[in-house]
């Protein structure tokens, strides 16, 4: 009775405030929730009433004997059992813990799709300097420019204790997952029959400006995250590089930038956005259903909604211990390799401005509350249909120490059936998401972008 006391409590404070002031930083008093009924990151800290959801005790950062950094395939919990398992026959049980896009998928394929739903493990943690941040941040980051532009925060989550569905999009946006990183993946693609096809394999380099321990506010860029995805298959694809320049100030608005080999210049790409078809998924998904949700929020109004307890994806290192092909079955994910757990999300509506144009009218977010990553997006169409559903796959990288939500993942064409594994690592060895050092940040700029695609 005392947990559910205290998330009731939490959550209708946060619902309470946002009537009150749309964006703003909380009380010093409010913020010291951080330090005793709230994780350092503003996740409860207690568990559930029954216990299905323990309390956090830190996270997981236990860096075993022999650790290989860039090989995210080691599992901590791979002794684990499932508790339950979802099925079509007993879903009715459980779809009040479900999406409207999970269960979609268990009517779109009654006979192949379950969900194992194992232990909750509450791996998620930062390092100290992060946790600093964050209770700076909670008194001082404010939103400005209609919600679009971040003022007053660095090196932790933004809005730990959110009074609006725009605060929680930003904590995703700018989730702790480390400093620089380095790694390769693969973009699957599957047609409705069952066609597999690779659309991209490539090498990504990211840089977060934000997360600079030896950085603060007043010495901060623009750019809280720099990329460069640099395509070496398909064959006909080789050569390829996107370089994008996210913002904290998306009036000002985000960069991106486009070689293509046949023309063999750097061009800027400012239509890579919103709901342009994702060429490196071969058009199957949106730019903006990419990394849990990313680029401008600009286009829509962003409800929160409360806190809920949900089955998600979780602690997915099964994933990139097996060959991609090998965790893709014809219709979704082979449910031998996917972890899923019982945790509390934030959930948040997006609906379009008066105005504005999507082709995604409505959508609805599920944000894990213990490391803000988005764990779900449900997509609706103009006539209300249920259209698209993307799901991230957590994984624990505990030298970081972080649950990394990247981009790693899948998306559901519920129309055409079409689907796709997206930033799958199974296939790369040592090069999964290796934290590497600093780079110059004139590595990230349009003119080192022509001397690598040229090589």
């Amino acid at each position: 009775m005392k947990n559910n006391k205290i998330t009731q409590l939490l959550t209708c404070f946060t619902l309470s405030m946002s009537v009150v002031s749309a964006y703003g930083a909380v009380s010093a008093a409010d913020a010291q929730a951080l330090n005793s009924t709230l994780t350092p990151l503003g996740a409860v800290r207690a568990g559930n009433a029954d216990g299905s959801i323990p309390a956090w005790t830190g996270g997981y950062s236990t860096v075993p004997a022999g650790y290989q950094q860039g090989h995210r395939a080691y599992d901590p919990f791979a002794q684990d059992k499932p508790l339950y398992t979802i099925t079509a026959a007993n879903l009715a049980k459980y779809q009040d813990k479900l999406s409207a896009g999970v269960i979609q998928l268990f009517k779109d394929n009654p006979q192949t799709f379950r969900i194992d739903v194992f232990p909750t493990r509450r791996t998620a943690s930062a390092p100290q300097w992060v946790y600093d941040n964050t209770l700076k941040n909670a008194t001082h980051a404010l939103l400005e420019g209609d919600g679009l532009i971040v003022k007053g925060a660095y090196g932790g989550v933004p809005f730990p204790l959110p009074k609006s569905g725009i605060e929680v999009q930003w904590n995703h946006q700018l989730l702790w997952r480390g400093d620089t990183t380095k790694g390769k993946y693969k973009v699957w693609t599957t047609t409705a029959d069952g066609q597999r096809v690779l659309a991209t394999a490539a090498e990504d380099n990211a840089q977060y400006p934000y997360y600079y321990k030896d950085g603060s506010v007043e010495t901060a860029g623009p750019n809280f995250m720099m990329a460069i995805q640099l395509t070496y298959a398909p064959a006909f694809r080789a050569g390829e590089a996107l370089m994008v320049h996210n913002v904290t100030d998306y009036v000002q608005g985000r960069t991106l930038w486009q070689y293509l080999s046949g023309q063999r210049r750097v061009r800027r790409a400012p239509s890579i956005n919103f709901d342009t078809p994702n060429s490196v998924a071969s058009g199957v998904n949106f730019v903006d259903e990419n990394y849990g949700g990313t680029g401008s929020p600009e286009r829509f109004d962003w409800k929160l909604i409360g806190k809920k307890e949900m089955i998600i994806p979780y602690n997915n290192n099964q994933l990139l211990a097996n060959a991609d092909e090998k965790v893709m079955g014809q219709r979704h994910v082979n449910p031998d390799y996917m972890r899923w757990e019982l945790h509390r999300v934030w959930e948040v509506e997006a609906t379009l401005k008066a105005g504005k144009r999507h082709a995604v009218p409505k959508r609805t977010y599920y944000y894990d509350e213990d490391n803000w990553g988005n764990a779900m997006i449900d997509g609706w169409d103009a006539e209300g249909t249920l259209w698209r559903t993307s799901l991230s796959t957590p994984f624990v990288a505990p030298d970081i120490p972080a649950t990394v939500n990247y981009c790693t993942g899948f998306f559901h064409d519920h129309r055409t059936k079409a689907w796709m594994y997206n930033c799958a690592m199974g296939d790369a060895g040592n090069e999964q998401y290796a934290i590497t050092e600093r780079r110059r940040e004139s590595f990230f700029s349009p003119e080192s972008l022509t001397k690598m695609s040229a090589r």
